[in-house]
């Protein structure tokens, strides 16, 4: 039993069993021992990759995404931001993919919403000596037009999932049997936030809710809508949540996710549905990571950086394009949700 562990065992003793959502915070932000607070977990040597660290051409490809639609847009001042920069690998890619792009970097402040001191640190060190900002939230991001990029960001936030029931919805819980930690249901009650899922759902099947995703939705469409600018979202998950989900990495494999907390990444496909209508008025388009980047032009990215590799680089440059576009890898499962002012065009790459 890992510290936390016992530290959850002995709060469901003494108040009952608790929500996903409480654990999986706690999993992943305990102050103490939590999965993010103790630990890098990308790359290679951690438990899993994300597409920046996989090839350059997904950040620079994002990027110059973004200062196109700014010139679209008016060329305004503006922000730059990213959710959840990890080590700072695509903001890095982005700004080295902009900076001949005449006004942009003089235009934007880049601004990375990120809470750990430790990954804030590993950001500094990959951004150089570019002047970038921090902040704790989104509710903390600048009033001014914004271009924002979450990459795996919504897949991290806290789920509550529920089974629908003849009487309602029963809410998976966290609690214990034999002193281990174990999931359960709890009663069927009316949920008033799937109200609109009893038109498409059966008895016994799974709906998962992440209110902290939508509220971070709702801010990121109301600064749009007031101020212009675009937000891009990319994670792994479908338009509407159907089934359970919830999963955990370890090493870059699948674990069981109450096996040792804190030592194992958390996540949940995304419900991108939900998200754009938490993000209205802003308006929204939405597309695989396949498709937007083949419009945003990889393959030819693709040729261009080849010609400069040989032998085992260039095998490897091969493999990243394949994992990111491929529909059987990344490029079906992975889907973008384009977020953007009314009256206006989406960004370049959706329909």
């Amino acid at each position: 039993m890992t510290e936390l562990a016992a530290i959850l065992a002995d709060r469901i003793r003494a108040g009952g069993p608790i929500t996903l959502a409480d654990y999986m915070a706690e999993c992943l932000l305990h102050p103490a021992h939590g999965y993010y607070t103790n630990r890098t977990p990308f790359g290679a040597d951690g438990d899993f990759t994300t597409a920046p660290e996989i090839s350059q051409m997904f950040g620079e490809l994002l990027g110059l995404c973004m200062a196109q639609y700014w010139i679209d847009i008016g060329r305004p001042a503006c922000t730059l931001a990213e959710l959840g920069p990890g080590r700072g690998t695509l903001m890095a890619d982005v700004l080295r993919a902009t900076r001949t792009v005449p006004g942009f970097h003089d235009a934007v402040q880049v601004t990375l919403v990120e809470a750990s001191p430790t990954l804030r640190a590993q950001q500094r060190q990959s951004l150089g000596a570019h002047p970038v900002w921090w902040v704790g939230s989104v509710q903390d991001l600048p009033e001014a037009p914004l271009l924002l990029l979450a990459n795996e960001f919504f897949d991290a936030l806290p789920i509550r999932q529920f089974t629908r029931h003849p009487a309602g919805w029963s809410e998976t819980l966290v609690g214990l049997r034999d002193d281990r930690l174990s999931l359960g249901k709890g009663e069927p009650l009316p949920i008033p936030a799937l109200a609109h899922r009893i038109a498409d759902t059966a008895t016994e099947e799974v709906v998962e809710h992440c209110p902290t995703g939508q509220m971070v939705a709702a801010r990121l469409g109301d600064l749009i809508a007031r101020h212009g600018g675009a937000a891009l979202v990319i994670d792994y998950g479908d338009w509407r949540s159907r089934g359970d989900t919830f999963q955990a990495l370890q090493k870059h494999q699948f674990t069981d996710p109450l096996a040792q907390p804190g030592h194992a990444d958390l996540t949940a496909h995304v419900d991108f549905e939900a998200l754009a209508l938490a993000a209205a008025p802003a308006r929204h388009a939405f597309t695989t990571q396949g498709q937007l980047l083949a419009a945003l032009g990889i393959e030819a990215r693709a040729k261009a950086l080849a010609q400069r590799l040989n032998g085992a680089a260039l095998q490897s440059h091969h493999t990243a394009f394949r994992r990111l576009t491929d529909p059987m890898e990344m490029g079906s499962l992975f889907k973008v949700l384009a977020l953007f002012r009314p009256g206006f065009p989406p960004p370049s790459g959706f329909a």
